[in-house]
């Protein structure tokens, strides 16, 4: 399975998934009569990200992976969401990003030196840098951005979580 398999549709359903929570969250802000962008400054730890950074940083990780497997140029984003709104539309442009790619755009990235700018030049192949530093990265964000949502009173569930699976 090429690292496009285990990138690409898991992030896009991943991030996908963050507009169901909102909604979620939506509808229950307005049941208990509270403007649901309050939501984005929820944190689990005084010394955590808010909920919006969780979400943007998610959003970072799945664009920048992405983009040093493919040797490619990620988008810049100002990171200045404070709404709900202005939360969907960066999940949207990574995941309309996400989309524009292809299987022959990953061909060798497994094999290529990659050096994320946290190791502070210390380099690691493109299959390890996806499987023991990026996605776990992913999901500790998208994780925590679950975990905030439901702290706070949002009902979501297991299933919630894992989203459309492909059943037979």
């Amino acid at each position: 399975m090429s690292l496009y398999d285990l990138s690409i549709p898991q992030f896009k359903k991943m991030l996908e998934g963050f507009e169901r929570w909102l909604d979620m969250a939506a509808a229950f802000a307005e049941t208990k009569k509270f403007d649901p962008n309050v939501l984005l400054a929820s944190r689990l730890a005084p010394n955590q990200w808010t909920l919006v950074r969780q979400i943007t940083a998610a959003c970072d990780a799945a664009k920048f992976t992405v983009a040093r497997l493919t040797g490619t140029e990620p988008p810049r984003q100002a990171d200045t969401e404070t709404t709900f709104d202005e939360v969907r539309a960066r999940i949207r442009s990574v995941v309309e990003y996400l989309g524009g790619f292809t299987r022959e755009d990953f061909h060798g990235a497994g094999e290529r030196w990659i050096s994320p700018p946290p190791l502070q030049g210390k380099q690691l192949l493109g299959a390890d840098y996806f499987h023991q530093m990026q996605l776990p990265n992913f999901y500790f964000h998208v994780t925590t951005a679950y975990a905030i949502l439901r702290h706070n009173g949002v009902e979501l569930g297991k299933m919630d979580f894992l989203g459309a699976l492909p059943t037979r």
